[in-house]
């Protein structure tokens, strides 16, 4: 057997993207919760009214609005995390569909608006706990093992209002509190956690964002160092309520190609991967900042001042495994060309001659995926795990109920395939939870037709449809990988 006989196979969703539910059983706004819908080509946004009424938008993952402003509503506009996938009123039936499938994990995130809605002060939300306990049960009816994501940039909205998000250091005990009290509560039912979701999606948006300051750089690194910090606590703390608990990081995979092979092109992709990806990926698994970070910060005009205690921080909370997203290459060039026209998750460059892309024009790069499992275990040296890889394509419901998507079982099969080879030489990989396994959401557009799903879901960008769920045929293929252990790709 090439995939190791405890290999888990399963699929990833998330609480804004899938649950719907946004204002039920005690859950309070979420930032995403006021993001309007957008497409391919636009980004999303949310409105918010000023202390003298003044009405303004702020992009998603700001995690800032004005002194004194609040987040609002417009009767006008489509939220589509609103409905989502309804998971939270459909949970029973996907999970016996993942049963079916021979899932043996599934990757989800506990909303933090769901069990301390109002932060410390608010106290626990108990029927938000019983919600999620309801659903690890659910899991163990079907042996599923949970691996739950702590925080996928969905914080109670009230945080930004009153405390500037992530800028005000008291957000790392908050987070730190959310924390104990999901570790406590659900041990024994949870075996292995991670901390925060592509953490480095703060630095990479600043690279497109084209109403960022000087002073919105020297934010975004304080925000991701009290994220780094507060991850590093809360492995530390986990490891102190249970020694059976497995606490890892989670970096959204940024991986690309020198453009040519001038020299130049060579070091400038090194530079991108250190500055959008490694700085990251080095700092939660190492334990410190690496070297190259006082480059990074002084081509950002950023001064960071990180204090004895937390280094000591950093370094007792080391993550116990790796976890990162793959979906597509890049290419970096020093080089002027007319169009810098690659495009995927978080990133742009030139796009790759040698490559196919997906109808939302990223590239698809199995082999990429193998030299990244390489790179990044002889790097580390402790265990991976892929959290999300995945296809997002325009699906068609048959007028008998089925759905052909030869295109993702020809995505994920070539990617299994590089998986395949990267374990029979040697890489510990412990798991592979594609994303996504029910349709869902997409976080950066908005949109439901973009479908990543093995499950469809019959709801569109508007919330019409009536949330049937209907198996794909890649829902079959999935399910002969996963009974046979990968065997039958």
């Amino acid at each position: 057997m090439s995939f190791p006989k405890n290999f888990l196979w399963g699929g990833d969703i998330s609480a804004t993207q899938a649950e719907g539910g946004w204002n039920e059983g005690g859950k309070s706004p979420v930032e995403p919760d006021y993001y309007i819908g957008g497409d391919k080509n636009t980004m999303r946004y949310a409105y918010y009214k000023t202390e003298d009424g003044q009405i303004g938008k702020v992009m998603q993952y700001s995690g800032q609005l004005p002194e004194g402003a609040k987040y609002i509503f417009k009767e006008d506009e489509i939220y589509p995390n609103h409905f989502a996938a309804d998971f939270y009123h459909h949970y029973q039936g996907d999970i016996a569909l993942l049963g079916e499938m021979g899932f043996k994990a599934l990757n989800l995130t506990i909303s933090w608006a769901r069990i301390l809605p109002q932060g410390i002060k608010g106290g626990v939300n108990q029927e938000g706990v019983e919600f999620y306990r309801n659903v690890f049960l659910e899991l163990k009816k079907y042996n599923i093992e949970p691996i739950v994501t702590m925080y996928k940039y969905d914080m109670p909205a009230f945080y930004v209002e009153e405390m500037g998000g992530w800028s005000n250091r008291q957000l790392i005990d908050e987070y730190v509190e959310f924390c104990k009290v999901c570790m406590t509560e659900y041990q024994g039912l949870v075996k292995y956690w991670i901390t925060f979701n592509e953490l480095n999606v703060l630095k990479v948006m600043l690279k497109i964002n084209p109403f960022v300051t000087k002073d919105g750089y020297q934010r975004v690194y304080e925000e991701l160092h009290h994220q780094m910090v507060a991850a590093a606590k809360v492995v530390k703390i986990g490891h102190s309520i249970s020694s059976e608990y497995r606490i890892g990081c989670m970096i959204a995979g940024m991986f690309s190609y020198p453009f040519t092979c001038d020299p130049k092109d060579q070091i400038e992709n090194q530079k991108v991967k250190q500055d959008n990806f490694y700085l990251f990926a080095d700092t939660m698994m190492r334990g410190a900042y690496p070297s190259y970070a006082k480059r990074v910060m002084k081509e950002d005009g950023v001064t960071l001042n990180v204090s004895d205690e937390d280094k000591q921080t950093l370094l007792e909370g080391k993550a116990d495994f790796f976890a990162y997203s793959y979906y597509c290459s890049s290419c970096v060039t020093t080089h002027k060309y007319e169009s810098q026209n690659g495009k995927g998750n978080l990133s742009a460059g030139l796009k790759n001659p040698y490559l196919e892309v997906s109808e939302w024009g990223w590239a698809i790069d199995p082999d990429g995926l193998k030299f990244s499992l390489h790179e990044l275990y002889d790097r580390y040296q402790k265990p991976l795990l892929i959290v999300e890889n995945g296809l997002g394509a325009i699906d068609k419901l048959e007028d008998d109920g089925t759905i052909h998507d030869p295109y993702r079982i020809k995505y994920h099969k070539a990617h299994i395939e590089k998986m395949k080879e990267a374990v029979e030489e040697g890489v510990d990989l412990f798991g592979y939870t594609m994303w996504s396994c029910i349709d869902l959401v997409s976080f950066s557009s908005g949109e439901m037709r973009k479908r990543y799903g093995f499950i469809y879901v019959d709801i569109d960008d508007e919330g019409k449809g009536t949330f049937k769920r209907y198996k794909k045929d890649s829902f079959y293929y999935y399910q002969k990988v996963c009974q046979s252990n990968g065997e039958e790709i």
